[in-house]
């Protein structure tokens, strides 16, 4: 007597599952587009009163003689520390400095005034080229 056959290949009936899987995919297409999502945010105040100023420019010109033009005013080269220190008392301190030297100085004469603008208080400092 034989209970089992071996031969035999278990047969699976998928189709109830694709039935289902194929409603559910149906009302999920029905409903997401009505679904919304909202989430309320607390957004903060922006300052409507308080404009951004424009800062004009500091523009240094060392010329061949040793003298420099910081804008329309003229400084000697010895001196340029401690009068630009005291000059830079009225300009703000945030506004750009360009300072614009002749390519036949020495590099280090170009680099104490830009030592001196440092130690006055700016920070946005540019060497200017022709290019």
């Amino acid at each position: 007597m034989q209970l089992y056959d071996w031969e035999d290949k278990p047969e699976l009936n998928i189709t109830p599952l694709v039935d289902v899987m194929l409603v559910l995919l149906a009302i999920l297409m029905v409903i997401a587009p009505n679904i919304v999502f909202e989430e309320s945010i607390k957004l903060p105040q922006g300052s409507t009163m308080k404009q951004l100023e424009k800062i004009p420019p500091v523009h240094i010109t060392v010329h061949k003689d040793g003298t420099l033009k910081v804008n329309k005013d003229t400084f000697d080269l010895n001196a340029f520390g401690d009068n630009f220190y005291k000059y830079s008392r009225s300009l703000n301190l945030k506004a750009t400095v360009l300072i614009s030297a002749d390519k036949s100085l020495d590099y280090g004469l170009v680099m104490s005034v830009l030592a001196a603008v440092k130690q006055a208080g700016f920070s946005e400092v540019s060497l200017a080229t022709n290019g």
